[in-house]
């Protein structure tokens, strides 16, 4: 009885191993299935990311088969030409610097995604400027990052409300646009975002106007979008769509549940580099999530809105070559 007592309690280790390490095979086997994907941020993390934080924070990525990593850009052009060299899965950048670098530059890259779905940026003034309308700017100095897309900005709502560009004094505050309008340095600011910059200022207590540049003639755009390199779409594409599968339910938690979402953010924030202060982002996340929203599915993008901004490029002088709107993106938003 001892005997066969013992043979069974051995087959019954022996089986309990077995178990064990087939327990491990299959675990290691789960980890060598997840694919990796990089996504490069436009900036450090802020409101705006939110959903991606918690589409890994919930496990949505994992679901995908995708072992997401989130990289920050050392340049500012970093999340574009890296996308496009195949050197990161993904890019967040903006959609007519998109426009821009695939018709001037023919940079192999296009959109994946339309993240937030109307202009940011505006043109700020302090309440107590007498500043009311772009025409009210003839005379005035107007700080801004340096860009040659402010610039065409600027004149297009000056001319449009019936004013002179020429009478407009731009001067570069590089990304000082707050302090300059602080410190009087500049009457006015083009390039404050109402998410980031005019919260920054209520909350110091100044009233503020802010300028919608699609009021005075420019095209409404897409602020900020995915981007993939054209290789990397050629090849990956299921992986690019298996992950904006999961980005779209991080969107979906983030809207039903914005504070939790808030503080997966604010756990995974640059705290050394980009601290972030929680009522700011919370009015952020607030006004982001409404320009987030689309009919048509999360991300979704449309033809005529890359034509529009580039018409509007062409006109401007930004665009200088034939542009082929078909090759800058793709609607995944519907198709995932």
């Amino acid at each position: 009885m001892k005997k066969w007592f013992a043979i069974g309690l051995s087959l019954m280790l022996v089986l309990m191993l077995a178990a064990c390490g087939q327990d491990k095979e299959n675990k290691a086997g789960d980890s060598k299935k997840l694919k990796d994907v990089t996504i490069m941020l436009d900036w450090y993390p802020n409101a705006v990311h939110s959903f991606i934080y918690a589409a890994q924070e919930k496990g949505y990525f994992k679901k995908e088969g995708l072992n997401v990593k989130v990289q920050f850009p050392a340049n500012p052009t970093d999340s574009l030409n890296l996308a496009a060299a195949g050197k990161v899965t993904l890019g967040l950048y903006y959609q007519p610097d998109v426009a821009m670098a695939r018709a001037n530059e023919d940079v192999p890259v296009k959109s994946v995604g339309a993240i937030v779905r109307s202009p940011l940026n505006r043109v700020v003034a302090l309440k107590d400027s007498g500043i009311t309308r772009p025409k009210d700017l003839e005379g005035k100095v107007v700080g801004y990052s340096g860009t040659p897309l402010s610039e065409s900005v600027l004149k297009k709502m000056v001319k449009s409300d019936g004013g002179d560009p020429n009478k407009v004094k731009l001067v570069d505050v590089g990304f000082e646009l707050n302090s300059s309008l602080i410190s009087k340095k500049v009457d006015a600011v083009i390039g404050a975002y109402i998410n980031h910059e005019v919260p920054l200022l209520h909350k110091k207590g100044y009233k503020t106007v802010d300028i919608d540049p699609s009021d005075y003639g420019v095209p409404s755009y897409y602020e900020l979008v995915a981007v993939t390199g054209d290789q990397t779409w050629a090849k990956d594409s299921d992986t690019i769509k298996a992950f904006w599968r999961a980005a779209t339910k991080g969107y979906e938690y983030t809207e039903k549940h914005p504070k939790e979402s808030l503080q997966i953010l604010l756990d995974n924030q640059d705290k050394s580099n980009f601290p972030l202060e929680k009522d700011v982002e919370t009015k952020s996340l607030n006004i982001l999530l409404p320009k987030m929203k689309s009919e048509h599915g999360f991300g979704s993008q449309t033809k005529e809105s890359w034509q529009l901004n580039v018409d509007w490029l062409k006109e401007s002088g930004l665009i200088k070559k034939k542009a082929n709107v078909d090759e800058m993106f793709e609607n995944i938003g519907e198709s995932k």
